[in-house]
């Protein structure tokens, strides 16, 4: 197996067509159908399912795309490395961050690393938490933002900003219309609320509450604050979310901090343990968490 074999490969998984992925490639469609089959058979697997509508990937297809997705990454960061070692501080940052305030930290970083290290390129994703970890740990990004807790096995993390969790609730209810900018958790208690999907956020939120006797009325468990917020507006819970929710703020949504007790978000950079990290990817790291937020 020969690296154009796995350039070949993501690129017709990419297009689901020999024929667009030899356009895309610049050669011609027979040599590449048959590097596809010469990389099959030392596979010893199918790893498309040939159909008249196009290419869809086999299980072991959508397997190796993994394995591939890393191989392609490790030879460009490669490339890249040994560029940076005769040319100076250069080559593409895989970076990943769950939404809230981390897309606007990361944005600050990048502009301030970008004035010292003007020739580093970007490759952003955003998902969750878990999502995010995963990509980690498959080594398909450099540094990830996400939020705490988390399973640290495998990683090394750095905490680089909290913000208070907030109560965004609707308009018209009863404790929207109550004086100030904070309320209390135990004022939440009695109504069906909105919070995050994540296993682990559930177990948080039941822990503020366990102290008080009470157990939430859990409505629906979202992915996305910009979901919550608008299920928040049609009148259907609270949602709990962190702070960052507030820049989806309107009128007919009221958002309050969460008080007595004052719960905070954590926000925390990873990497791989364990793994010898890029130059480039070093430097942003050492960029961030010399100066994290205030």
């Amino acid at each position: 197996m020969e690296l154009h074999h796995i350039r070949y490969f993501l690129t017709v998984a990419e297009e689901g067509s020999f024929t667009r992925a030899a356009e895309k490639l610049h050669i011609a469609q027979p040599p590449l159908s048959r590097q596809i089959r010469d990389l099959e058979e030392e596979l010893g697997t199918p790893l498309f399912d040939r159909r008249a509508r196009g290419l869809i990937l086999t299980e072991a297809g959508q397997r190796f795309r993994q394995y591939a997705g890393q191989i392609q990454y490790l030879a460009d960061q490669s490339v890249e490395d040994m560029k940076e070692m005769k040319t100076g501080l250069r080559g593409t940052l895989y970076l990943a961050t769950v939404e809230g305030r981390a897309p606007q930290l990361l944005s600050e970083w990048i502009a301030g690393f970008h004035e010292i290290y003007p020739h580093v390129q970007y490759n952003l994703w955003n998902g969750n938490s878990d999502d995010v970890i995963g990509r980690v740990n498959k080594g398909l990004c450099d540094l990830a933002i996400i939020t705490a807790p988390y399973d640290q096995e495998g990683l090394e993390g750095a905490q680089i900003y909290e913000e208070p969790w907030v109560a965004m609730i609707p308009g018209d209810h009863p404790l929207a219309k109550e004086k100030g900018d904070s309320i209390d958790l135990s004022k939440l208690a009695p109504y069906e609320l909105l919070i995050p999907s994540r296993q682990s956020r559930l177990r948080e939120i039941e822990g503020w509450f366990s102290p008080l006797h009470e157990k939430p009325k859990i409505l629906c468990r979202i992915a996305h604050m910009l979901n919550a917020y608008e299920l928040t507006a049609q009148g259907l819970g609270i949602a709990i979310f962190p702070e960052a929710a507030a820049v989806y703020a309107r009128e007919g949504v009221v958002i309050k901090k969460i008080k007595n007790p004052a719960v905070t978000a954590k926000y925390v950079l990873v990497r791989q343990s364990g793994r010898e990290a890029t130059l480039v990817a070093s430097e942003f790291w050492d960029h961030i968490v010399a100066s994290p937020a205030e």
